[in-house]
């Protein structure tokens, strides 16, 4: 009784509206000094790996950078475009544009082939990552134009308006995902409780969670950089887990309530739970937190915003529930024992409490388990694995312009612009650094290079050479006229690095080189993740090892977590790849298949659903490690833990694909991704590793399941007096 938890939950149940003040005081002054520091967006420099953020960094170096551009396209609102009045509009956009303090440069109007679309390109000054800021300026003066031009249409398009485009889809579907978790989230809390009031209670502190690590979030940014996707991952892991281990933490309360029948204080009530339920959240979500830490091995911005989000939503959810939530619980216990004696006071029976699970269904559904253990768990992994053999097949893909979705209108232009200008479809940039004497002789072997690209038909004409000021780097810029995701421009890539460049460029000594643009960074980043996963991987598997064996001082139980972990996460991955490579769950989910999973998914969903499938690990063994400390034999304690703990597994499970599932009707194709897996994998989790898996694995063991401590015997008390003092789940 003198552990950390206790100590937190007995205050908090002495001083409860200190308390939750406190907690109110806490998430407000997280939102003041988040709102007040602001966030920290990451830089075009975060973004660079491999030889394309090489290759970046040199151009950066001499002033020669890639900038964002926007493509306005005049063309006529209906029948022939008229060639004066769209120059007209032509040079009264022009005019308009140049004075933008956001623009760099107008390039002349250039007429597509077929005559019927007039362009015009407007660069942008400063990084890439913040141009999508500037380009409300270009939109204004693109409308005016518009405006004094009613028989032509004009249409703008370019990487910001599309990352502009992009942003407000995701904050929209992100409005939609609230509106369908929420409501559902409320109904099944409702349903496990019988009590709106109950079911109230997780939904406020994980909104509150939410809000507080969004405010945390944005002071961190200042040391690891946002890059966007924060707000996204907070809220989907923060509603997820933070009604989680309030529900555990509630039904815990609830459950010793009813045994108790009324001879427990509300006080000692909440103390009892945060002795044993409270101590598995504890655990919980450190497992999640150090799992989701391993993320930053990657060295990728994405990744380490993912894991700073998670992190910082997850610390704030335990957090709620040893403070607030026992505050609550002995509030909301006070006013329950003041109706009771009224009742009785009016000669009415005491409403009764709903205990603990472990009913008919959940006896019935571990009885495969219980009475054929080997057969039950040779046909549950054997299912598992038919779902892994999918991951067999696995592709791998930087999602690109490509494939966002073309309800932006910005991507419905970009579209036009690909088919009316070819050639603007995807440029390599050739940049090479060497001695100011040396210049000479790098400009001939470009010379060379141009010409040996000029013989190859997946390269366009039009190439663009740039040299700094100092004459030390030079930006050699070649077209091609394919689709960044195409086979030909990766081919045209191949071309450039493995033959075109050692042939020209890699005869002069001393001189660096490398090849940057979109398709050199759809095909970089996926081969840096590769060669960080076995870091990343091996971390991973080696703390959820030390995790759970620090836990239930378990070596068998560490080993039987792991394989358990990756046996699901596999298993739901290889149910991604089934459905988002293939296209007959299109019409289904609403999606168009690019044959591919985005580079970033597979590797992010390891490791979080790693840290979730500790949420049910934890709260599950800890179950059965509480009945056998009362003396109970092992195949008792692992029927009992398991059919004790079903119920509140089940709702926490349904919570969980509720919110997840929310992000299948997102139209950001890597979102729809994640949450359809993290669904799937919440699903496999609790109702085929819980329930047939894990009990299986643990009655076949038996005794050796505490190896080499003998947990199950070892501080054993009888099983009277389990229930007069509280058993610890986790040492």
């Amino acid at each position: 009784m003198k552990s950390l938890t206790v100590r937190m939950a007995r205050w908090s149940a002495r001083h409860p509206w200190r308390a939750v003040v406190g907690w109110l005081v806490f998430v407000a002054l997280c939102l003041v000094v988040g709102g007040a520091v602001g966030t920290h967006g990451a830089t075009t420099a975060d973004y660079r790996v491999g030889e394309a953020g090489r290759a970046e960094a040199m151009a950066a170096e001499g002033h020669l950078e890639r900038r964002s551009t926007e493509q306005v396209l005049i063309s006529a609102r209906s029948g022939v475009l008229d060639q004066r009045d769209a120059e007209a509009a032509a040079r009264d956009l022009t005019a308009r544009m140049k004075p933008l303090p956001e623009v760099a440069d107008v390039s002349p109007p250039r007429w597509s082939r077929d005559g019927r679309i007039l362009m015009v390109e407007v660069a942008l000054k400063g990084e890439e990552r913040d141009a999508k800021n500037k380009v409300d300026a270009l939109l204004a003066q693109t409308a005016a134009v518009q405006k004094s031009q009613p028989r032509l249409l004009l249409e703008e398009t370019g990487s910001p308006s599309i990352s502009k485009g992009v942003d407000q889809q995701r904050s929209d579907d992100l409005a939609l995902s609230e509106k369908i978790a929420l409501p559902v989230t409320l109904i099944t809390l409702l349903v496990a409780f019988g009590s709106v009031v109950m079911a109230t209670v997780p939904l406020l502190l994980a909104l509150t969670s939410i809000a507080a690590a969004i405010g945390l979030s944005m002071v961190v940014s200042h040391v690891s950089p946002d890059a966007g996707v924060g707000t996204n991952v907070i809220l989907m892991i923060g509603l997820a887990v933070g009604v989680d281990y309030t529900l555990f933490h509630l039904k815990r309360e609830r459950e010793e309530r009813a045994r108790g029948g009324g001879r427990l204080t509300s006080e000692a009530l909440v103390e009892l739970a945060a002795a044993t339920s409270g101590r598995a959240v504890v655990v919980s979500g450190l497992a999640v937190v150090v799992s989701t830490a391993t993320l930053y091995l990657a060295s990728d911005v994405i990744f380490s915003s993912l894991a700073t989000g998670t992190i910082v939503v997850v610390l704030v959810a335990v957090a709620s529930s040893l403070t607030a939530l026992p505050a609550l619980l002995t509030a909301l216990g006070k006013r329950a024992e003041r109706t009771a004696r009224r009742r009785a006071e009016r000669g009415k029976p005491a409403r009764r409490t709903r205990g603990e699970g472990g009913g008919r269904i959940w006896t019935a559904l571990l009885r495969p388990a219980a009475s054929h253990p080997l057969a039950t768990l040779c046909a549950s992994v054997l299912a598992l694995l038919a779902l892994v053999l999918p991951l067999t097949g696995l592709k791998i893909t930087e999602m690109s312009r490509d494939t966002h979705s073309r309800e932006i209108p910005a991507m419905r232009v970009y579209d036009r612009l690909n088919e009316a200008f070819p050639e603007q479809r995807v440029t390599h940039d050739v940049v090479v650094r060497a001695d100011a004497a040396r210049a000479e002789e790098v400009a001939v072997a470009l010379r060379a290079l141009t010409e040996r690209t000029d013989r190859d038909p997946l390269f366009a004409d039009g190439s663009l050479l740039r040299t700094s000021a100092d004459h030390r780097i030079s930006v050699l810029r070649l077209k091609v006229p394919y689709l960044g995701n195409s086979r030909q421009a990766g081919d045209s890539l191949d071309h450039l690095r493995q033959d075109y460049l050692p042939a020209t460029m890699g005869r002069i000594a001393g001189v660096e080189y490398g090849v940057s643009g979109d398709v050199a960074r759809y095909a970089d980043y996926p081969a840096h993740q590769n060669a960080k996963l076995p870091l990343v991987l091996g971390a991973l598997l080696l703390v959820t090892f030390a995790m759970t064996v620090y836990a239930f001082r378990s070596v068998m139980l560490g080993l039987i977590g792991v394989v358990l972990n990756l046996l699901s996460a596999a298993a739901a991955l290889g149910l991604l790849v089934l459905v988002f490579q293939g296209t007959w769950a299109e019409g289904l989910l609403d999606f168009h298949s690019t044959g591919s999973i985005g580079s970033r998914v597979p590797l992010f969903l390891f490791v979080i659903l790693f840290g979730l499938s500790m949420d049910y690990q934890v709260f599950v063994v800890s179950r059965i490690r509480e009945a056998a400390l009362t003396g109970a034999p092992t195949r008792q304690a692992v029927l009992d833990g398991i059919r004790t703990s079903a119920s509140v597994v089940t709702s926490a499970a349904v919570v969980m694909m509720t919110v997840f599932a929310s992000f299948v009707f997102l139209h950001i194709i890597e979102m729809k991704q994640i949450g359809f897996v993290l669904a799937a994998a919440v699903l496999l989790d609790a109702f085929i590793i819980r329930i047939m898996i894990l009990p299986s694995a643990l009655l076949l063991l038996g005794e050796a399941t505490w190896w080499p401590s003998r947990a199950g015997r070892e501080g054993a008390v009888p099983a009277e007096a389990a229930h007069r003092q509280p058993v610890v789940g986790i040492r």
